[in-house]
């Protein structure tokens, strides 16, 4: 039997604008009751649960985990709360998964959520997430993360010729794919051209560059093997799907902090991907991954995140979204979820959410309309704040 942690049961709720029928306790047990009907088990063989979520302003309460621990089923076992910004749900999945790979627990439930769509009032959600930042140097300077985001853009276009209509592409591609996920928060249909003439935000940033924030939750359940055999009815009748790698790794949190020969890029990204690979045995990313959900916080940002993850060659990520190598036709698709931009980003769940799309593409589950046939292997990528903390993790097909 294998060693390595199984994906076993998935579930999450459409990601919207904001949810008026249900709080955000509702919107997890749902996510946490649709993985364990997946799994074909019950929590009452579950050993732990990490509950996954970023603010306790968006969400107005200080302590939602063993809140959302007894709504599910879990009271009386161990639980672990996981803050980890942008990349907290991917930190929530790899909290699991050592506690798996540690004999600590065979089973573990991980779960996440926000409310980040109109629970608040635009100023108001543009001060909570300035909090991210270093509150003393950088949240005085940049007032919000557009400007440190488009900063490293700026970088990235200086560096390597990229322009805008290249990114923008991006923005494009993202929510033209999120029309056929009904979990997306807003599909859209539009051209390069709509993006380059939306609203400047922080130049060379426009509104359509950006993503969305929304209300959802997500589950996942992970285990060994052997629980596998003895307590899930649906294990053996699909393909297994293995949590086959896990990095991750920080950067200085202040952009003047960094080295500036690497502005245009997220250093700590390039390092937790390093440590994914070589834990899953990937040694070219360019040929051997099928399918790649990663964090697009701003258009730009996938296209430093190709770079960055190894897809293509360091200056050419612009060149290779116009190209569609990353289309759903391409060489590697990527964000076949629409990503943040298409699909939507309730923080705590994001991550997670991130690896429901690979699992249920590696599964063939999707559907035809966004299935990347024949896809075995698969990465997500998420950060925080401006890639203070990068985490990448790895599945595997296994039969």
């Amino acid at each position: 039997m294998t060693a390595l942690p199984l994906i076993l049961g998935i579930g999450m709720t459409p990601f919207t604008g904001h949810r008026l029928d249900s709080n955000l306790t509702d919107m997890v047990v749902d996510a946490a009751v649709q993985a364990m009907r997946d799994a074909g088990a019950t929590t009452a063989h579950v050993d732990m649960g990490v509950a996954s979520y970023e603010s306790d302003h968006f969400n107005q309460s200080m302590s939602l985990g063993p809140v959302w621990n007894e709504a599910i089923g879990l009271t009386g076992k161990p639980l672990v709360r996981v803050e980890g910004g942008g990349a907290t749900g991917a930190l929530a999945l790899q909290t699991a998964r050592t506690a798996i790979m540690a004999g600590e627990a065979r089973a573990v439930l991980v779960f996440g959520g926000e409310t980040n769509g109109r629970s608040v009032d635009r100023a108001t959600a543009t001060e909570i997430l300035a909090l991210s930042a270093d509150l003393d140097w950088e949240t005085p300077l940049f007032g919000s993360f557009a400007a440190p985001y488009a900063l490293m853009m700026t970088e990235h276009m200086r560096c390597y010729g990229t322009t805008p209509d290249q990114f923008a592409h991006v923005a494009v591609k993202n929510r033209r794919e999120a029309l056929a996920n009904p979990m997306a928060h807003k599909g859209m249909t539009i051209s390069v051209d709509d993006v380059l003439t939306s609203k400047v935000l922080a130049a060379p940033y426009r509104l359509l560059d950006t993503s969305l924030l929304s209300d959802g939750a997500a589950a996942v359940l992970l285990a060994t093997e052997e629980w596998a055999v003895e307590h899930s009815t649906t294990y053996g009748q699909r393909p297994s799907v293995e949590y086959s790698g896990a990095g991750s790794a920080t950067d200085y949190p202040r952009l003047a902090d960094r080295d500036p020969r690497f502005l245009a890029h997220f250093s700590a990204k390039r390092t937790a991907a390093r440590r994914a690979y070589k834990m899953a045995g990937i040694t070219n990313p360019m040929s051997e991954i099928d399918i790649a959900e990663v964090y697009d916080s701003f258009s730009g940002a996938e296209v430093q995140a190709y770079e960055d993850l190894g897809f293509c060659d360091i200056g050419s990520g612009g060149t290779a979204a116009v190209d569609g190598r990353f289309d759903r036709e391409g060489s590697l698709p990527v964000n076949m979820s629409g990503g943040l931009l298409g699909r939507g980003s309730a923080v705590g769940a994001t991550g997670i959410a991130q690896a429901i799309e690979v699992v249920g593409q590696l599964r063939g589950e999707v559907g035809a309309a966004r299935e990347v046939r024949g896809a075995r292997l698969g990465i997500t990528d998420t950060h925080s704040g401006v890639g203070a903390i990068c985490a990448v993790n790895v599945f595997r097909r296994a039969a």
